[in-house]
């Protein structure tokens, strides 16, 4: 069988195929995840005052003096919601750097 054989061309298309699709399973679970807990945030919290009510800071210490104090004066339902997207936001990011990084390596063989 030599390499460049209609056989050998069509495994390796299939290889291809199921390697990706194995890279884009933790991105579009993160992605779901971090979709349902901005969704479950949206239910609970007014988003657009709170983004009316940040507005009137125009220094970065200030805002954060605000984003800290608003997150601590909310419900431990928001908490863990709010924690719970961090934490798929940042699944989300190592999920597709890993993804890029292993489609730029399957590039070469």
């Amino acid at each position: 069988m030599t390499p460049n054989s209609s056989v050998s061309r069509t495994v390796m298309r299939r290889v291809r195929i199921l390697y990706g699709i194995r890279a884009a399973t933790p991105v579009f679970a993160a992605s779901f995840l971090f979709v349902l807990a901005l969704w479950g945030i949206g239910r609970e919290v007014w988003v657009a005052k709170v983004f009316e009510n940040m507005s009137s800071y125009a220094d970065v210490t200030g805002m954060l003096s605000f984003l800290a104090s608003a997150f601590l004066n909310t419900d431990i339902v928001v908490q863990a919601l709010s924690i719970l997207a961090l934490g798929a936001l940042i699944w989300l990011a190592r999920s597709f750097a890993i993804a890029i990084g292993e489609s730029l390596s399957m590039r070469r063989i």
